[in-house]
């Protein structure tokens, strides 16, 4: 019994990873992760004796509580104050969650992302943009390999309308990924942006910053933040511009994510923000800061 406790209990990171891709926030994600224990354990033993596969069991289960707290979440968020975006995490935080074995089952580099261990905050932007049926569907099967029956009974559909969630999931996952770049290429342009930068004038940023460029910041009502979008890449160059002006003594350090190269901003020590980007043909697409202090749990100390 203690070696099957064990096995349950190694199952615990894998899980947070999973609650991370279902709902976009390592809180969120712990709630999944604690919710889908409590179940476990209210089982009776001759209950939990009868599950021929208890990892498996633990999988399903948290994706029906993740759809639970998605529509939830989804009503939060319409609420939210400002642009609401996923947490960023370290490239490596899930390191191994999802297996040599499972990463190995596809050819096709546009699916590679889906598998990876590194979770790319352009992906959770794509999940978030979902129904919460098709995010569950997507992740369950496409990332942790559930069978589309087992998907089923968890959500409460049919397993042919569960394929058909995952695949309209999967189309837009790879109209996402169409204009993606090779690793080296988008950290190339992010090192060359960071150069820029540190002209302090507009023109050289403006090599580097497509002309439809998007800049989101998310402070969620708690610190200062843009509470709309930033368009055009000459109102983004001055809207960075601008806060380094105002903070002088801020530092901007280069750090991997799922996306590639991004950066991690510190004042007097302490991490205030954290910025992802995308890249396509050469330029900045998107940037993504997050300042919520809510979301910066990664970048604490311990």
């Amino acid at each position: 019994m203690d070696d099957d406790l064990d096995d349950v209990f190694r199952e615990r990171r894998r899980l947070l990873a999973l609650g991370y891709r279902m709902t976009g926030t390592l809180a969120d994600a712990e709630d999944v992760v604690q919710e889908t224990y409590l179940r476990w354990y209210r089982l009776t033993e001759a209950e939990r004796e009868a599950i021929a596969n208890p990892a498996g069991w633990l999988t399903t289960v948290a994706g029906r509580i993740a759809l639970d707290l998605l529509g939830s979440a989804r009503r939060r968020r319409e609420q939210y104050i400002g642009p609401w975006l996923p947490e960023p995490v370290p490239a490596d935080r899930f390191a191994g969650t999802i297996g040599a074995r499972r990463a190995s089952l596809t050819e096709d580099p546009l699916d590679r992302i889906t598998l990876d261990d590194e979770i790319s905050t352009a992906l959770l932007v794509v999940l978030e943009a979902m129904t919460p049926a098709e995010r569950v569907a997507f992740v369950l099967h496409d990332v942790f390999a559930v069978p589309f029956d087992e998907i089923a009974e968890a959500v409460g559909r049919t397993s042919a309308a569960v394929r058909q969630l995952a695949a309209s999931a999967r189309r837009h996952v790879r109209e996402s990924r169409a204009t993606a770049v090779p690793r080296a290429e988008h950290d190339r342009v992010v090192r060359a942006f960071q150069e820029a930068t540190r002209t302090g004038e507009v023109a050289p940023l403006l090599r580097f910053l497509a002309p439809d460029v998007e800049l989101r910041s998310d402070g969620g009502g708690v610190v200062s933040a843009a509470r709309n979008v930033v368009s055009g890449a000459d109102n983004v160059a001055r809207f960075l511009l601008g806060i380094a002006a105002k903070r002088p003594t801020m530092t901007m350090e280069q750090q991997q994510f799922g996306d590639g190269l991004g950066f991690v901003f510190r004042e007097d020590g302490e991490v205030v923000s954290v910025m992802n980007l995308r890249v396509a043909a050469g330029r900045i697409t998107q940037l993504w800061i997050v300042l919520n202090p809510a979301k910066l749990s990664s970048w604490l100390p311990g």
